[in-house]
């Protein structure tokens, strides 16, 4: 659960909503410490092609019925989505920064 301005958000809402653009292969969405809002909602997404962008992901959140405090303010494409032997998100490995980010120049190749 993520707990952000006093809202309760569940980070498998928004892995639906997300995991149907057509760019996207996986996603994990996690809370990162925020001093303002306590924690915000970073979404985690391994791209299935180089086309997608914050801003598509963005625009897909905004035409969905997702609504606007869930949505992420911030993406990171990374290479794997750390899981457990038996295929679970590790979101605490997110959270820790154990991720393997893709590069700009990566994604645009």
């Amino acid at each position: 659960m993520i707990i952000s301005g006093g809202e309760n958000i569940s980070p498998v809402d928004i892995e639906s909503v997300l995991s149907l653009h057509p760019g996207v292969d996986e996603v994990a969405v996690a809370g990162l410490r925020d001093e303002r809002w306590g924690q915000r909602v970073v979404a985690f997404v391994k791209p299935r092609d180089a086309a997608v962008s914050f801003e598509a992901l963005d625009a897909h959140c905004r035409q969905s019925d997702l609504v606007n405090f869930k949505r992420p303010r911030e993406y990171v494409f990374v290479r794997e989505i750390p899981k457990s032997p038996v295929g679970k998100i590790l979101r605490r490995k997110l959270v820790a920064g154990e991720f393997d980010a893709v590069s700009r120049s990566e994604a645009s190749e």
